[in-house]
């Protein structure tokens, strides 16, 4: 099997990028934009937001909360207050768990 380089991670996403990621609409990143003050994209010069790395890890843990575990904005907003306020293991196990699934699926398409 011939050696082939893993593909670099990219630094910045678009705003079209992120929402394809999480299976919403553009509407709906822009509105948890303004909900939610841990998401704070830079803005090149024609206004077009860029996304980092660690803006989709708290994409990924507002989806969680409200799409997945049903919690209001609200309720949400407060449960990232009390989780910022006190970093525990489980997000870092989360984000090295996501990788590790990342790498075992990049592997099976590759089979």
């Amino acid at each position: 099997m011939p050696y082939k380089e893993k593909e670099p991670e990219k630094i910045y996403y678009s705003i079209g990028e992120v929402a394809a990621i999480f299976g919403v609409n553009t509407s709906l990143i822009r509105f948890w934009e303004k909900e939610f003050e841990i998401i704070r994209p830079k803005k090149n010069k024609k206004g077009n937001r860029l996304f980092t790395r660690e803006d989709l890890e708290n994409f990924h843990k507002i989806f969680d909360l409200v799409k997945k575990q049903g919690f209001t904005l609200e309720g949400a907003r407060q449960k990232l207050k009390i989780s910022v306020a006190n970093p525990n293991k489980n997000d870092e196990i989360y984000r090295k768990l996501v990788g590790v699934r990342k790498e075992l699926n990049d592997i099976l398409k590759k089979l």
